[in-house]
């Protein structure tokens, strides 16, 4: 099985082939049909976060329950699911009182199974499982805990972003904040996550929605994703026009989307007294933001934290699907150019240098026919041959910082480019790995 593994911190991940054990007691083996990559990924490759290595990143992901191990219930072979990358126990406090996103009922360290081993081995080395998933793998073996069915007919990569992205940014809204309706949101950072708390805050009624980001063209996107306002902070003296466009207050609430120092201060600055701040994004741990606790109590301001959207997974993730499938939802407008599976670190330089805002990786089987051609460039979308297998791509766009593997079908040769697009859509020809 061919997996993408971090070795060592600052260096490239290795598409490399992997031995994995079968899922035991309480677990499953899921074929892994698309797996998004974030800035969570980047954080461990980059040293941000110290894990132990090696380790199969990814915890973005969607795809079909292959086996399930003794004493599963709930879920079957053939099943549609969603990896989540929280456990849910069920039985601790956090689960009780239904804040399972801080479920601590695991004593085993979360890189590992529930029980402390690992299912993944190369020359005899144990792989560990980022978020105890995984996901930059072609199966996964994880905790069925953490798996969630959907229906079947929500398309794969779409599904993927499901699992980080889309809940971490409304769930951040409507589950952390409950913005009311009628509200005025502010939201910093318009990648993935921030163009989720966009639309997040339109589905909540937010009346006036400012998206605020240092490129025109996401503040493009956060318009057509409801925002009602926005600011180019290269330009425009963010809270000065927040508390303008708000009466001279500030606004009700402030979403940082990004995950710093200046960015959790610009928050606080920009909510009215009263208001509510809520940091989103994901700093590196060391970063530090020296808040002035007397204005805090002087303006009974609030500053909060969230956790992937501080969701219920088996609750919210089904009814997201259900929004996306009632045109409720955006999600498509999510995904662009494509890349071939060996070509994923060449996606985490785009990412990095900001040339996407996010992509999508769908990881499908590896190619299989021995007499199949090789190819080493990617081409505009072509026919390939059905009895050659699927193929593993990496989709990445321009508005979040994910990639996608995805499994482009046989037909068209060609380019898209929509309306708001930076950058053309070139799908890959995808036989870059045999």
């Amino acid at each position: 099985m061919k997996a993408a593994v971090l070795y060592k911190a600052n260096t490239p991940l290795e598409v490399v082939d992997v031995q994995q054990q079968g899922p035991q007691a309480g677990e499953a083996r899921v074929r892994v049909k698309a797996a998004g990559v974030c800035h969570s990924d980047w954080h461990i490759m980059n040293g941000d976060w110290t894990l132990p290595l090696p380790m199969v990143l990814g915890h973005e992901a969607a795809g079909v329950v292959e086996e399930t191990g003794a004493g599963v219930t709930g879920l079957k072979a053939g099943d549609h699911v969603i990896f989540s990358f929280r456990p849910q126990c069920g039985r601790c406090l956090y689960c009780s009182i239904g804040r399972s996103i801080l479920c601590d009922g695991h004593a085993s360290v979360r890189w590992a199974m529930l029980d402390g081993s690992t299912r993944l081995k190369r020359d005899g080395q144990d792989i560990f499982q980022m978020a105890r998933i995984g996901t930059f793998a072609e199966q996964v073996v994880c905790p069925a805990e953490m798996l969630v069915p959907i229906r079947e007919e929500m398309p794969w990569p779409q599904a993927a972003l499901m699992g980080c992205c889309v809940p971490t940014g409304v769930g951040a809204v409507t589950r952390c904040a409950s913005v009311e309706a009628g509200a005025s949101v502010v939201v910093i950072g318009c990648g993935g996550v921030g163009l989720n708390v966009v639309q997040g805050a339109r589905l909540a009624g937010a009346r006036l929605i400012i998206a605020c980001d240092l490129l025109d063209n996401k503040l493009e996107f956060a318009r057509e994703f409801g925002a009602t306002h926005t600011l180019n902070a290269r330009r425009d003296d963010v809270v000065a026009r927040v508390r303008a466009l708000t009466g001279g207050r500030g606004a009700d609430y402030a979403f940082d989307a990004i995950g710093g120092e200046a960015t959790t201060l610009q928050i606080l600055d920009a909510i009215r007294p009263g208001g509510t701040a809520v940091i989103v994004g994901m700093a590196a741990m060391s970063v530090r933001a020296p808040i002035t606790p007397y204005l805090m109590a002087l303006q009974e301001k609030t500053l909060k934290g969230t956790m992937y959207g501080s969701v219920r997974p088996n609750l919210d993730f089904p009814r997201l699907v259900d929004l996306y499938l009632d045109g409720r939802l955006k999600i498509d407008q999510l995904v662009s150019r494509t890349y071939r599976l060996d070509e994923i670190n060449e996606g985490f330089a785009a990412l990095t240098s900001g040339q996407v805002a996010r992509g999508r990786r769908r990881l499908l089987d590896a190619l299989r026919s021995p007499s199949a051609p090789r190819l080493d460039v990617s081409l505009p979308h072509v026919d390939w041959p059905a009895e050659c297998g699927s193929l593993p791509t990496i989709r990445d766009s321009i508005c979040s910082t994910n990639l996608t593997i995805d499994k482009e079908m046989a037909g068209r040769g060609d380019t898209q480019t929509g309306e708001h697009d930076p950058l053309p859509r070139t799908r890959a020809c995808d036989v870059g790995w045999l």
